[in-house]
C-alpha cells in the first residue's frame, strides 16, 4: 500500500456528498490503520476566537476557521508552518504540521479504490492559501490533461 501523507485528495465530480463535494483534503497522516486529513477548502463563518480563544498567543483571532469533515465535527485539528517542526505533533511535509486533540484515524480505503478521490502532490502554496474557495479548480487545472476540463464543470452539468 503506497501512504498518502503529505498529497492532497481532491473529490472527483462523481463524490455528490456535500461533506465532500468539490474539496480538497491534505492527509497529514496515512498508515495500515487509516488516514486523517483536513479539508482545506471549506471556511465556516466562525472564526479562530470564536471557536478556540486559546490560540491567541499563536494566530489572529480574526483567522478563519475551517469545516474539516463530518467524521469528527467536534475535533480540533490545527494545521501551521513551524519555525520549529519539533513543536508540531506530526510533521506532514518540511515544515508544515499539526496538532490534533483527536487522533483517531479513520480508513478511507474504499473510495481510493473506486477512484472517487483524485491524488495529487500537495503544492505548500496551496495549503494555506488566500482563495480557499478556488482552490479545488486552481489544483485540478494545475493537474493539467482531462482534468483541466473537469476543473471547469459547473456543479450541475445539466444546467451547461
Amino acid at each position: 500500500m503506497d501512504f498518502l501523507t503529505g498529497q492532497f485528495l481532491i473529490a472527483s465530480p462523481s463524490i455528490l456528498d456535500p461533506n465532500f463535494q468539490r474539496t480538497v483534503v491534505f492527509i497529514t497522516a496515512h498508515s495500515e490503520e487509516g488516514a486523517i486529513g483536513l479539508i482545506l477548502n471549506r471556511r465556516s463563518d466562525a472564526t479562530v476566537g470564536d471557536a478556540v480563544p486559546q490560540l491567541a498567543p499563536v494566530t489572529d483571532l480574526d483567522d478563519s476557521v475551517f469545516v474539516g469533515g463530518p467524521v469528527n465535527p467536534e475535533g480540533v485539528a490545527v494545521l501551521a508552518e513551524f519555525h520549529d517542526p519539533d513543536e508540531a505533533g506530526v510533521v506532514v511535509i518540511e515544515d508544515i504540521g499539526f496538532v490534533a486533540l483527536d487522533d483517531a484515524l479513520e480508513d478511507g480505503t474504499p473510495e481510493l479504490e473506486r477512484d472517487d478521490w483524485i491524488i495529487e502532490t500537495a503544492d505548500l502554496d496551496d495549503i494555506f492559501t488566500e482563495d480557499p474557495d478556488g482552490l479545488w479548480s486552481s489544483v485540478l487545472r494545475r493537474k493539467g490533461g482531462e482534468y483541466e476540463l473537469v476543473a471547469r464543470m459547473p456543479l450541475d452539468p445539466s444546467l451547461n
